[in-house]
């Protein structure tokens, strides 16, 4: 038996999802069908994986890891360019992104390296594992794509940090980003002003920045979809103005509001109490995943089953915060919730890994239980 209470959960944000792009997507012509194939596709993955048992998965482990890597790398020799970046590899009959295959295949490589060493024991074993981890990185940093290249670097960080990662480092990292946060604060001006150049970050990526510490620089420009956006969360109000009756949606003032922006849509017409629901769904599905994790029967599957859930949560936390204002805008969708089908299979993907740990948690507890009888 599959796990009712995230597939109920996952139905919940499904319900929602489907209310909100036929909204936003009334004016884009067969958008709403694509959809509901995107969620079908997604719930059948979830489902097939879902009967795939944890052992299986953790042999698949090492050669999904490494046929991710080889696939970024024919990417940087021989991929597809469009807008100026390289992301994508045309294999004859269609297109491929690996960059998504490595935002599962990176948490269960490093599961299973941790699970294999049983557990990360020495400097040698620590150097490996951040090496699996940086060099996917580098390979979709240069694509360039640091929206992805955030998700995956975190998606493994997340498994060294339930491997026993010290509470010192990320005390030591997250310190740093508050102080940078500061001095960005502070200094804006200086450091936005034309002609600065940023260490390790593109010019457009600069901009980013400097347009969340302030919109108001270019209210025509570069500020205006993210000004339109925090318009449209905010005009909605307690009670939202009603489905299919937003304003900022529906005259376009919201930039790609079925994909990456359709928080700002649903907050519009849903309100505060429809992000409330919204929020309790994704939390649900986060603890429900944590919980699966703490009963995994293995030191891989607990690793995964937590790396997974709190890859659900970085998704709709840099989603919510781009949306709202307070994150730069890196180009990560909500998930379930936002039109497109590579992230709607690759999460459906992760929630399959985690009702397929469920189920062998609860043959367990069932072996369990017979066995005290």
């Amino acid at each position: 038996m599959l796990d009712g209470p995230f597939i109920s959960l996952f139905f919940g944000v499904a319900a929602l999802s489907c209310l909100i792009v036929y909204s936003a997507g009334y004016d884009f012509q067969g958008r709403f069908l694509d959809h509901l194939r995107n969620l079908l596709l997604a719930f059948v993955i979830m489902w097939a994986v879902a009967y795939v048992s944890p052992t299986q998965l953790q042999r698949v482990a090492v050669p999904l890891f490494v046929l991710g890597v080889l696939l970024l790398l024919a990417v940087a020799v021989a991929g597809d360019t469009s807008k100026g970046a390289r992301r994508w590899l045309n294999i004859g009959i269609t297109r491929i992104q690996p960059s998504e295959l490595m935002k599962i295949a990176m948490p269960l490589m490093l599961a299973w390296l941790v699970h294999r060493y049983e557990g990360l024991k020495n400097i040698r074993q620590w150097l490996i594992a951040l090496l699996l981890l940086l060099i996917p990185t580098a390979f979709i940093l240069a694509q360039p794509d640091l929206g992805t290249a955030m998700l995956v670097f975190a998606a493994g960080l997340f498994v060294l940090f339930f491997a026993g990662l010290s509470w010192r480092l990320v005390f030591v990292v997250l310190g740093a980003a508050v102080i940078g946060i500061i001095g960005l604060i502070i200094f804006g001006d200086a450091v936005c002003a034309d002609g600065v150049a940023w260490p390790g970050l593109r010019e457009y990526q600069r901009q980013r920045v400097c347009t969340l510490i302030d919109p108001m620089r270019d209210p025509l420009g570069k500020g205006f979809h993210i000004i339109q956006s925090v318009i449209a969360v905010g005009s909605g109000g307690l009670f939202g103005k009603g489905w299919m009756q937003g304003t900022q949606t529906h005259l376009e003032f919201i930039p790609e509001r079925t994909t990456d922006f359709i928080f700002a849509a649903y907050s519009e017409e849903f309100g505060l109490l429809g992000n409330i629901l919204l929020l309790a769904l994704y939390a649900g599905l986060i603890l429900r995943g944590l919980w699966i994790a703490i009963g995994a029967p293995t030191l891989f599957s607990r690793l995964l089953a937590g790396a997974i859930s709190l890859t659900i949560f970085n998704y709709a936390f840099v989603n919510m915060g781009m949306v709202t204002g307070i994150l730069p805008v890196v180009g990560v969708p909500l998930p379930w919730m936002s039109y497109g089908g590579t992230a709607m299979v690759t999460l459906g993907f992760g929630a399959g890994i985690l009702l397929s740990i469920a189920r062998t948690r609860s043959q367990t507890v069932q072996g369990f239980v017979l066995q005290r009888q």
